[in-house]
């Protein structure tokens, strides 16, 4: 029997559980923490069964201006057919910082219309935590999958978009950069980039959604975003190059609300951009 996903977060327990069932894929999206040395793809512990994941070098516009912009659906349907990912598979992915930048990948394939797709919660640490069993290797696909792709544009928003709600003032925009990123009082981790924020924007850093490297509960969750949207607005999800506004993304998921698209370029492409308008 095929498995099907009814959460966007799973267990440690609950990957240990189903690990060898016949669609289950699980993918490694780590990545290097931005502007810090932790984490990253010298670790050498993995998941079994674990395929990579390769945000920064493959699943991306290699041609993009900005760092980690999303790719066309056709090159990203070949792609990740070569994991060997099918139409019905099951997919898994975590990242070895807990929740870092496993909701980008989950959230690609979910732009690009597959839905049978969950984030690990607490990702390596928790699996490693639980006393699982861990490799050092990872596992290559056996054959091409016949996975396919099919974009869904209203959930990911340009800079015009951005610029024209200042006005318009129809959506929520947050800003899952640190409180002191948001206000430019410390420098933006890629160098000679502006400080400061999108106007109207609302500072929501990532770790405010999460706790000890896991996602806060959906009781939690719910508390947060109706304080800051009690008017049940669209959200837009931003930060610094497009990777932790999808822990937004996720934590908005995790509550049942999919009104919300994510702002690829987020403050690189903005803080690039001459003349847009910036606050601080």
């Amino acid at each position: 029997m095929k498995l099907k996903i009814t959460s966007p977060i799973v267990t440690a327990d609950w990957l240990r559980k189903h690990i060898k069932a016949d669609n289950v894929v699980i993918l490694d999206a780590t990545i290097k923490k931005v502007g810090s040395l932790e984490g990253g793809l010298e670790n050498k512990s993995l998941i079994p069964n674990t395929i990579f994941f390769d945000l920064k070098n493959v699943f991306l516009d290699k041609n993009g201006e900005f760092p980690n912009t999303i790719p066309n659906e056709k090159y990203f349907e070949e792609q990740v057919q070569n994991l060997g990912i099918d139409k019905d598979s099951c997919i898994i992915i975590y990242d070895n910082l807990g929740v870092y930048s496993s909701p980008r990948a989950w959230w690609l394939f979910k732009v690009f219309g597959f839905h049978n797709v969950a984030v690990l919660n607490g990702g390596l640490p928790k699996w490693i935590e639980s006393g699982f069993e861990v490799v050092e290797e990872y596992t290559e696909p056996l054959s091409k999958g016949n996975f396919t792709a099919n974009l869904i544009q209203e959930q990911v928003t340009n800079y015009q978009q951005v610029l024209e709600n200042i006005t318009l003032n129809e959506n929520c925009t947050i800003d899952a950069r640190s409180n002191e990123r948001f206000l430019a009082k410390v420098p933006e981790p890629r160098k000679d980039l502006k400080g400061g924020h999108i106007p109207k924007s609302v500072s929501l850093p990532y770790i405010d959604v999460q706790e000890n490297g896991q996602m806060k509960s959906k009781e939690e969750l719910i508390k947060i975003f109706d304080k800051i949207n009690s008017e049940n607005k669209k959200f837009i999800c931003t930060c610094g190059s497009g990777v932790t506004a999808c822990i937004l993304a996720l934590a908005l998921e995790i509550v049942g609300n999919t009104n919300y698209s994510v702002y690829d370029g987020s403050w690189t492409e903005w803080a690039s951009i001459p003349n847009l308008p910036i606050e601080k």
